[in-house]
């Protein structure tokens, strides 16, 4: 079976590489500028802007000036636009008509390089939003979030299954584990999915016992990791420079 590599900028996503993403999680302007500036001198693959943290989210002028001032700075960092919501560990409680709203208007406005959207919300929005972002040349993560438990291996392996049938490019779930054995379900599901699904997957198991999650991408197949310069935007992370020296160190 032919494993899909996807390009974005000049990253690619693919088995046996993991690529590293740092969250931007200002909430005015120019504090999303400064996180932004300042992440950047670590030199991740990937910036991500959580958009649900940004207070001015419905305001088309301010948004549109943040990415004036970030596509400079950016240069071949990738840019994922993620709003989380408050369903999936995000912190906002905005519904599903602004939250698509939002999205599509960023996608048909071309401001993001790639776009996370949440697999749970409605499907038909969910499924015109992703061919949409597709004509846009927009790479899709479909992503699911547990912060309650960690599903059956079964289970974590279908849900990634649901987002290649549904033509995501990418496939992220996270969950929460109680116990070094909810860590190992993440890996096994993780290996699984890696062997036998098409697209590249993203997979960590949060909080301090999934820490091995985050550093394990090239052996089992997630494709990013999420560190951290500044503030935290889930439990567990590593910091850039301490995930990319156990990387070199291990891989």
């Amino acid at each position: 079976m032919t494993k899909k590599i996807v390009h974005v900028k000049h990253k690619t996503f693919e088995t046996g590489k993991t690529n590293i993403a740092v969250p931007v999680t200002g909430t005015t302007q120019s504090e999303i500028i400064n996180q932004a500036t300042r992440a950047l001198k670590y030199q991740p693959d990937v910036l991500e802007w959580r958009i649900d943290y940004y207070q001015s989210i419905l305001d088309h002028c301010d948004y549109l000036e943040i990415v004036k001032q970030l596509r400079p700075l950016l240069k071949e960092t990738v840019l994922l636009t993620t709003f989380r919501t408050s369903h999936e560990g995000g912190v906002s409680q905005m519904i599903d008509t602004d939250y698509f709203a939002i999205y599509r208007w960023i996608v048909e406005n071309n401001l993001t390089d790639m776009l996370d959207i949440e697999l749970n919300r409605d499907k038909r929005s969910v499924d015109t939003l992703i061919s949409l972002a597709h004509h846009q040349n927009i790479s899709i993560i479909l992503s699911n979030h547990n912060f309650q438990t960690t599903p059956s291996a079964t289970d974590i392996f279908k849900t990634l299954h649901t987002m290649q049938k549904r033509n995501a490019d990418i496939g992220k779930i996270a969950v929460m584990p109680r116990s070094t054995a909810d860590v190992l379900t993440l890996l096994n599901a993780t290996e699984k999915a890696n062997r036998e699904l098409q697209i590249p997957l993203i997979t960590m198991s949060m909080g301090d016992l999934g820490k091995i999650s985050r550093i394990s991408g090239p052996l089992l197949g997630s494709t990013l990791s999420f560190a951290t310069v500044d503030k935290a935007s889930a439990p567990g992370q590593l910091t850039v420079t301490a995930v990319r020296q156990i990387l070199a160190t291990l891989f």
